[in-house]
């Protein structure tokens, strides 16, 4: 599932490729709207909205629809120079916008839809506040955890319905710095809000090109980004020494949220023990 990060650049490119621009064709290869035409209507903007694009489009009659798109697993949006061979299979493609500036195909999205940018708050309006976003409030954010206090820590961070743009990356490596088990209930965590402000420091400094990091120095400047250095303190690394006591990390999965199926969390066993129960 693509970081709240990824969806940022993502929006970012698609937005100065087409922001202003007449779309001179679109192609949804999506039944619902395999009939939809939007060649003739202009490109307002596209926004990031947690892990969800929001591409806004004007049409002649100043009617206003939004492309909505959720990357999911293995989606992705790409952009092209006109006419521009795909790097990826032409059937993997979900939604096609041409103008005369630049093509953009959107591949193996999870969802793709248009609605009245007027009921977008239909499709996004139940994510919490955006740790990427201007409605960034973390006293809501905490508010929204805290209210389940018996909900795994791990789960509660990837619950887009409480804060929208973390996932499972920066919620295993969130939980590390801060020396939080994943599996331990919110109740048992006394800092909420320095993990979410982690995640949200995390999200920022990988707005920039380069490979995704979470080692930071004091200065909050990536250092694992260096040549031989991990770019991560936890995820992925099993078996690999912790970068701080060196013991061993562990995987292992976490519980099912909303009907996904279970997520792997990578830790620290001597560095994030889990609370005794009862």
């Amino acid at each position: 599932m693509p970081e709240g990060d990824s969806v940022w650049r993502a929006a970012n490119q698609l937005h100065q490729a087409l922001q202003g621009q007449k779309l001179l064709a679109s192609d949804f290869r999506v039944p619902r709207f395999a009939t939809l035409n939007l060649a003739g209507w202009t490109v307002a903007e596209v926004v990031p909205r947690g892990k969800h694009l929001l591409m806004r489009v004007v049409g002649p009659d100043d009617k206003k629809l939004t492309i909505h798109s959720h990357l999911k697993m293995e989606g992705t949006w790409q952009v092209y120079p006109p006419g521009g061979r795909w790097r990826k299979p032409g059937y993997t493609a979900r939604c096609v916008l041409r103008t005369a500036a630049a093509d953009a195909v959107g591949f193996s999205l999870g969802i793709v839809e248009v609605v009245a940018t007027a009921s977008e708050d239909s499709i996004v309006g139940f994510l919490g506040p955006d740790l990427l976003g201007p409605d960034w409030d973390l006293d809501e954010a905490e508010r929204r955890v805290r209210s389940a206090p018996d909900v795994p820590i791990g789960v509660a961070l990837l619950d887009q319905r409480n804060l929208a743009g973390i996932g499972n990356i920066y919620r295993c490596e969130t939980c590390f710095l801060s020396g939080v088990h994943p599996a331990s209930p919110v109740s048992a965590v006394q800092d909420v809000r320095t993990m979410m402000t982690d995640a949200k420091q995390l999200l920022e400094v990988n707005l920039g090109p380069g490979r995704r990091v979470t080692i930071l120095n004091a200065r909050g400047m990536p250092v694992g980004r260096m040549a031989g250095r991990p770019g991560y303190w936890v995820y992925r690394r099993e078996h690999q020494p912790c970068l701080k006591c060196g013991t061993p990390i562990r995987r292992g999965v976490l519980g099912k949220l909303n009907g996904d199926e279970e997520r792997d969390i990578y830790f620290c066993p001597q560095c994030q023990p889990l609370p005794a129960q009862g």
